[in-house]
């Protein structure tokens, strides 16, 4: 190991013998006392040093070889140590593409602010290459995020949509005036390539098994260009992938509103049909109403959807993506987020699996509340 101190923490002394690890609270950690030397032996954690060196070095300073022990113990146990070296092999690979690490490096800093231990953030990075992902929709929302994805550096992010772009389509985030008239996949596709950080990975580069020479789908976006399929999405459509265990992810904007969520984790979260039905529940008339929405013919006029809410949108709903493609679980997930202009007030709306869905997520609730509850009893009786 080749201990340094994570250079995405802020370092700064609360007094003199308290050292602060971060500025905001979600991460920062405090470390005490520290001594002078102990102080003085902090700067040599830069990551050029193994352990036998770092005892060497820190004789000079007084310090014993059981003190600089525990104290590297301590700093990786407290998240705040980084590893250039550690990360395992696809990190390495990863490493050497020196074009893409220096695109790629505030995301890894973030990564190892995150996800703590040693070498932990270029390993997850490494592990976004051999992911793929899928987007459906190359409007303001859908191109955005599409473009976010591949800039983050997932390895394989696929845009599905139909027709040609419309100037109504561009923004800053997401597809260029100069793709207007152009198939919007095509166009879509361009983008994607352009933002990423370098070449698509090789086949070599990935651990992961594949099917048919690509490996299998870790997320589908659904962004569409008519809002309505995001905030009232169709049961049938999400059908094949609640059957085939896909992770999926609602996002866009209807009426000057952004939704992002839910999150939906097959035969585990509520999916579109629950969302339906629970609708349908509180408001008998909803069924109707969605009825006519849907058949009813679309006017010329354009969709009130504003770019900086889109583009909002967009950002949410890529760090939520990301957020689930790197290991954790979103607060989107289950649950859907929504903000109107002017106010833009996110507010969230925990959904819960129906009984009447037929996509099981009710009777995995079910057994997980059985199971907590024999935890409970086992508990209580220990």
């Amino acid at each position: 190991m080749h201990p340094m101190l994570k250079p995405a923490l802020r370092r700064a002394w609360r007094g003199r013998s308290t050292v602060q690890f971060g500025v905001t609270p979600a991460h920062a950690v405090t470390l005490g006392p520290v001594d002078i030397a102990t102080g003085s032996f902090l700067e040599l954690l830069d990551g050029t040093r193994g352990l036998p060196l770092l005892r060497e070095e820190a004789r000079a300073l007084d310090l014993s070889d059981r003190h600089v022990d525990v104290l590297v113990e301590r700093l990786a146990e407290a998240g705040l140590l980084d590893d250039p070296r550690a990360g395992g092999p696809q990190a390495e690979v990863l490493r050497c593409r020196a074009e893409v690490m220096e695109r790629q490096r505030p995301d890894v800093a973030s990564l190892s602010v995150v996800h703590p231990a040693p070498g932990e953030g270029l390993r997850r990075m490494a592990a976004r290459r051999s992911m793929r992902v899928q987007v459906r929709g190359a409007g303001r929302v859908g191109a955005a995020i599409a473009a976010v994805l591949s800039g983050s550096g997932v390895g394989q992010v696929e845009v599905l949509d139909g027709g040609r772009t419309e100037p109504g389509d561009v923004a800053p985030a997401g597809l260029p005036p100069a793709s207007v008239g152009e198939r919007r996949d095509t166009a879509a596709r361009r983008l994607v390539r352009r933002a990423a950080a370098g070449p698509a990975p090789r086949s070599t580069e990935s651990g992961r098994n594949t099917m048919g020479g690509q490996p299998p789908l870790s997320l589908i976006v659904v962004a569409p260009r008519d809002g309505l399929s995001v905030y009232a999405p169709l049961p049938d459509t999400a059908g094949p992938w609640i059957a085939s265990g896909t992770p999926h992810l609602y996002a866009g904007v209807i009426e000057a509103t952004g939704v992002v969520g839910p999150l939906v984790l097959p035969g585990g979260t509520s999916c579109a049909g629950c969302l339906e039905l629970h609708r349908a529940d509180r408001d008998p008339q909803w069924p109707r109403m969605l009825a006519q929405w849907r058949s009813g013919r679309r006017g010329a006029a354009a969709p009130a959807c504003d770019l900086g809410l889109a583009t909002a949108v967009a950002g949410l709903a890529s760090a939520h993506a990301l957020s689930f493609l790197d290991g954790e679980l979103p607060a989107s997930t289950g649950a859907r987020w929504e903000a109107a202009l002017p106010l833009l007030d996110w507010r969230s709306e925990r959904i819960g699996a129906h009984a009447d869905c037929s996509c099981g997520a009710a009777e995995h609730g079910k057994g997980d509340r059985a199971s907590g509850s024999v935890a409970a009893q086992d508990t209580m009786a220990g």
